[in-house]
């Protein structure tokens, strides 16, 4: 099955149109982004935070969903009662249609995200992103170099970096136009990667499970997610490393693994890179991460699929990828702010 969603790959690659704007590079690391284009008033309503952000005496973290999620069903039942309960200052940014729609435009409530975060806080943010949402800051920071200076640790769940087969062996028909975006080889992922991957004065810290079956091939650090170019801290780090036995898929990578939150944590908690070796074993003994409540697992798990599936149904289904937009190329000319 592997196999032949490579081979689907592959074709589809040397088959696809040439991108848009081929022959131009895309724009400097250094050329200011464009103004926003979402209202003001939607990017307000999309960003809920706790009440120690203002001025907080750490850094407060960004919880950015994957696709076909909203943080409620992704994080409330895990990530958000561990770091209440940690008395860690937290937001969540709730992305378009259930994260399934055009990526550019979820970037910008990322950057409305960080900034609305770093100003309240007067510090800079931490960021943690599950699939999708472990992708799609790194939108924000390539085209909105202003960002780059309010981010220090970005912990990354099993994301999308490069793109993966399955997209593309989903998209040979309909999908959501995320899911375009998402396959290996797109014209997002060329943009989203070009010139480099990681910027100076962020830690990046990539945490991927070898089982995974949605991000594919993430079978080592030559994968989808890892990240392997530019001046950031780096740290790709597959859960197997600690525990060999971890069986986790996609799913639980991103709602309760215990190895993939002790890594988090490790890195939010020193404020630089995970180090595997500050991971105890007993954590492979553990059949959830804390915040998640053993007797209510079964029904918020439950939730969690039954909201996949919901965006699944409900999401518009466009028959090809999202043209890039103007700002992502060189020979664009920005409008003056």
């Amino acid at each position: 099955m592997r196999r032949g969603l490579v081979l689907a790959a592959v074709l589809l690659a040397s088959t696809a149109p040439a991108a848009q704007g081929a022959g131009d590079p895309y724009a400097r690391l250094s050329r200011d982004g464009p103004s926003l284009s979402v209202l003001a008033k939607k990017l307000r309503k999309s960003l809920a935070c706790t009440a120690g952000i203002a001025r907080a005496s750490r850094n407060p973290i960004l919880l950015v969903p994957g696709t076909d999620l909203d943080p409620g069903p992704n994080y409330s039942w895990n990530y958000e009662r561990a770091f209440g309960a940690l008395h860690w200052p937290y937001c969540a940014v709730t992305l378009p249609q259930h994260a399934t729609g055009d990526i550019q435009v979820a970037g910008e409530y990322v950057v409305h995200a960080l900034r609305t975060m770093s100003a309240r806080a007067h510090r800079r943010v931490d960021v943690l992103g599950y699939s999708q949402g472990g992708m799609v800051p790194r939108w924000a920071l390539r085209f909105w170099p202003g960002t780059r200076s309010m981010v220090h640790d970005f912990v990354a769940l099993d994301p999308s970096n490069h793109g993966t087969v399955d997209a593309n062996a989903v998209c040979q028909q309909q999908c959501s136009a995320a899911d375009w975006q998402q396959a290996q080889g797109s014209h997002f992922m060329k943009a989203l990667n070009s010139r480099t991957e990681t910027f100076a004065g962020i830690d990046y810290t990539v945490i991927f499970s070898r089982a995974d079956e949605i991000v594919v091939p993430n079978l080592d650090a030559s994968g989808s997610s890892s990240l392997h170019t530019g001046r950031g801290g780096i740290a790709n780090i597959a859960v197997q490393q600690i525990c060999p036995n971890d069986t986790s898929d996609h799913l639980a990578m991103g709602t309760y693994d215990p190895v993939a939150y002790a890594l988090a944590v490790d890195a939010f908690g020193h404020e630089t890179l995970a180090n595997p070796g500050h991971v105890p074993s007993a954590v492979c003994a553990q059949p959830f991460q804390p915040g998640v409540d053993p007797a209510t697992f079964a029904s918020d798990y439950a939730g969690f699929l039954a909201a996949i599936g919901n965006a699944q149904q409900t999401a518009p289904q466009p028959s090809r990828e999202p043209a890039l937009e103007c700002y992502v190329f060189a020979r664009c000319k920005l409008p003056p702010r």
